[in-house]
């Protein structure tokens, strides 16, 4: 992903990774996506092995254009937040500053207030993301003969 200076990183999991990865990529403001596996022991993970990990998709933007509000606001419509899953496909903020943590928080309360179950969307500190294999990237772009 981006190394520069003016670019931000964001990194959710969301279920699985297609379809977030669409949605975030066709958002203005939005650099890069990547999607892979983050949030689990195991040395680098697969599709396939990907033990306690979850998928997610490390988006890459640009916080002039699109803020990290915005991502969030997205991140809560692209998925059910209230439904329990394995590791795997669990819904999942990872935080790579306090700025983004606090956001974070706020932002599930403002969101739990339109649930009456709670929302089990976990929110912990970004560690190690493993790019998944090539074929997942930009999948259902490829898939729609859009690339």
């Amino acid at each position: 992903m981006s190394t520069t200076p003016s670019i931000h990183t964001a990194l959710f999991a969301l279920g699985n990774f297609w379809e977030p990865e669409y949605e975030f990529s066709k958002l203005r403001g939005v650099v890069e996506t990547e999607v892979g596996y983050t949030g689990g022991t195991s040395a680098n993970p697969t599709y396939h092995t990907i033990g306690d990990h979850s998928e997610a998709v490390q988006i890459d933007y640009d916080p002039h254009v699109i803020s990290y509000e915005e991502l969030l606001e997205k991140f809560w419509k692209l998925h059910e937040p209230t439904a329990e899953y394995e590791p795997k496909f669990r819904s999942a903020i990872f935080y790579f500053d306090e700025t983004q943590r606090e956001l974070a928080e706020a932002s599930k309360e403002h969101e739990q207030q339109k649930y009456e179950e709670p929302i089990v969307t976990a929110i912990l500190p970004a560690g190690k993301f493993y790019s998944a294999e090539q074929y997942n990237q930009q999948y259902l772009r490829k898939l729609r003969g859009e690339i």
